[in-house]
């Protein structure tokens, strides 16, 4: 066994594993990069010189051990080489959402007192230079791309390109050092600082050591089997710990590619060339996917449409079977494998998911339609439940034992209880050592012996030892009855419809449930022109009475699904509205990550809560936002509030603790 001391195989940090991969394997690509067009790459043994070449220019320009390195922009070699550099010296990376305001920016730079920054573009410059009166410590930024700033004061502004070929020509005067440095980083040391999305406050630093990271990539690639041959595509947030998990923990401990896509507009087209044996997602954007392949066929011909149906709906019923290598009988399979030929072998293409062997998703619950549409197509999706504390991984689902309504068993080397209230906690070798500057909440979230408070309610199937994640634990409550009140399995439920994109649900203490609806622009408004429905806004749309109409339908059906719930019947909804605007991270409706403020929402928008427990018909109100460029402005609108019919039922009450 391994020494806890000397790390797995004795590779102690990130840079240790870089080095034995430009070693053994220097000739197998690293990373790529879609740039003007075309793909650029670089192999292990390039990416270590290209890596230790910028490490030295940081120590020219005086980046000390225990230094805060920010890293901000999209995934880019360049910024994920920037992080590796930042620990061969013995500082530590702290990578931040792009975007992010100037204001979020500058709360987790002041907070962590970064005296560096690594930014991608003149955008993030922009921002950093905005607010670097109040960020005492600051002292440089390093840019990538010099568009837009040749202009600029450059006393403290560097390119990085000039940063590397500074630390080449300085290699003789700092390479002992260097050495020094990476030769003494332990196991114990700081790997990287994340930052929460701060969906109840202030966003908290979350240390994670290289134990952590190394640890949850070692056992989670062996669980899925990863090889060095496998490719991912690195397109979520450099400063979400997942994207740190696949993109640098598994990546560098397998040795697979890293591939960077040239922009978000190219994402899909990037994608399909790629076309990744390893993917990540969260379930928004598998949604988003779906919606897009329905809107297609019903703009379809009529036999395309015809095949289309057919075909899928043999899918769903044999598809998942034939991928866990279930019994099927050989008439089913003749056919799926005609279907895979005619249907699921393009669509797949089509997505870029012909090569798909591992796929994820996680952070919020999806949709077993949406999740058994994937799998039927032979696409091997699976759900994992994590947290930024727990280097990821708290449970996964293993090959064979796949479902949409679990989250599966812990991951290898997690200790997993439920508390008496529900609440789930776990201890593993990836839990974090504190929150910075945060012994309170460390203290709070983690007790001596290790376990995590996840806030998060769940309870272990007894036939299966499958978790099951109810709702966020703060939020499940009581009604007035006393009958179970959790939001999130509602809200689910209607996000599972491709004109849905977001609801939060109310009802803590009162005697019914109501509910705020967001429509999918893009479906629904697809929807618009095939009718020959005119719209100037997405205010117009969402308040049009056959919108209004199908949204509650939608409604209808989830309170039918939710009434066979014995515990949750009480949770149906009775009147809801569409709001007039989509909830926006920018306007501190959501995270980044795209988590729900529920508090913040129900504070902002108390009117329109009042109004639909009130019993008026419409309700006029205005609401400040924020446009792309900054500026803030209001919109005016007049909502009109919906009854719901729900089915009569008699929930069971919450014992009392």
């Amino acid at each position: 066994m391994a020494s806890r001391v000397e790390g797995v195989e004795g590779l102690r940090s990130i840079p240790a594993l870089l080095h034995r991969n430009a070693t053994e394997m220097g000739d197998a690509p690293a990373y790529r990069e879609k740039e003007y067009g075309i793909w650029q790459s670089w192999t292990w043994a390039e990416a270590e010189e290209e890596i230790e070449a910028f490490a030295l220019g940081l120590l020219n320009i005086g980046v000390g051990r225990g230094d805060y390195v920010a890293v901000i922009g999209r995934n880019r070699p360049t910024l994920y080489w920037s992080m590796v550099a930042a620990q061969m010296c013995g500082a530590i990376p702290v990578p931040l959402y792009q975007d992010a305001s100037a204001e979020e920016m500058a709360y987790v730079l002041d907070h962590c007192g970064a005296r560096f920054v690594v930014v991608a573009d003149q955008e993030q410059v922009d921002k950093v230079i905005e607010v670097q009166e109040g960020l005492h410590q600051f002292e440089h930024m390093i840019y990538v791309d010099p568009r837009g700033l040749r202009k600029y004061d450059h006393s403290h502004l560097h390119e990085f390109s000039h940063v590397q070929a500074q630390g080449r020509a300085a290699r003789d005067e700092f390479i002992e050092e260097l050495n020094a440095r990476r030769s003494v980083l332990g196991y114990d040391d700081t790997c990287v600082m994340l930052y929460t999305s701060g969906t109840t406050g202030k966003p908290k630093g979350v240390v994670l050591s290289n134990r952590n990271i190394i640890e949850a990539a070692r056992s989670s690639a062996e669980f899925d089997h990863l090889k060095r041959d496998d490719e991912v595509l690195a397109y979520l947030p450099m400063a979400w710990v997942g994207d740190f998990i696949f993109s640098i923990g598994q990546a560098y401990w397998k040795g697979f590619c890293v591939n960077c896509p040239e922009s978000v507009e190219t994402l899909q087209t990037d994608l399909r060339e790629i076309a990744p044996s390893y993917y990540f997602a969260p379930p928004r954007i598998f949604e988003t996917l779906l919606t897009q392949i329905m809107i297609r066929m019903e703009d379809a011909g009529k036999t395309k449409k015809r095949m289309f149906d057919h075909f899928m709906a043999h899918a769903r019923k044999v598809g998942p079977s034939i991928l866990d290598g279930k019994p099927v009988g050989a008439m089913d399979r003749a056919k799926y494998a005609l279907g895979e030929m005619l249907v699921y072998g393009p669509l797949k293409n089509a997505m870029g998911f012909s090569k798909v062997r591992v796929g994820y998703t996680a952070g919020e619950a999806i949709g077993p339609e949406i999740f058994d549409f994937y799998r039927s197509l032979g696409i091997n999706l699976k759900q994992l439940y994590g947290q930024t504390e727990a280097s990821v991984f708290i449970t996964v689902q293993p090959d064979g034992e796949v479902r949409s309504d679990t989250v599966g068993v812990p991951a290898p080397g997690v200790e997993i209880k439920i508390a008496e209230n529900g609440e789930v906690f776990y201890r593993s070798p990836g839990t974090f050592v504190e929150y910075y500057k945060n012994p309170e909440s460390t203290a709070s979230t983690k007790d001596a012996e290790g376990w995590v408070a996840t806030g998060d309610a769940g309870f272990f199937e007894e036939d299966t030892g499958h978790l099951r994640i109810i709702d966020r634990a703060k939020d499940v409550g009581q009604m007035a009855s006393g009958a179970l009140f959790a939001p999130k399995y509602v809200e689910n439920k209607l996000k599972f419809y491709p004109d849905i994109l977001e609801a939060v649900v109310f009802g803590a203490g009162q005697d019914r449930c109501c509910a705020f609806i967001n429509i999918d622009l893009t479906a629904v408004g697809n929807w618009a022109e095939r009718n020959n429905i005119a719209y100037a806004s997405y205010q117009e749309l969402a308040q049009h009475p056959q919108v209004i109409e199908t949204v509650r339908a939608h409604v209808e059906e989830v309170n039918a699904s939710v009434a066979e719930d014995d515990m949750l019947s009480g949770c149906q909804i009775h009147r809801f509205l569409i709001l007039h605007k989509e909830l926006d991270a920018d306007d501190g409706e959501m995270t980044r990550t795209r988590k729900v403020k529920r508090k913040v929402i129900g504070e902002k928008f108390g009117d329109l809560v009042a109004a639909l427990y009130d019993g008026s018909d419409t309700i006029y109100t205005e609401t400040e936002v924020t446009y792309e460029d900054g500026r803030k402005g209001k919109i005016k609108a007049t909502l009109k509030l919906v009854d719901a019919a729900v089915v009569p039922v008699t929930p069971k009450a919450v014992a009392a603790e």
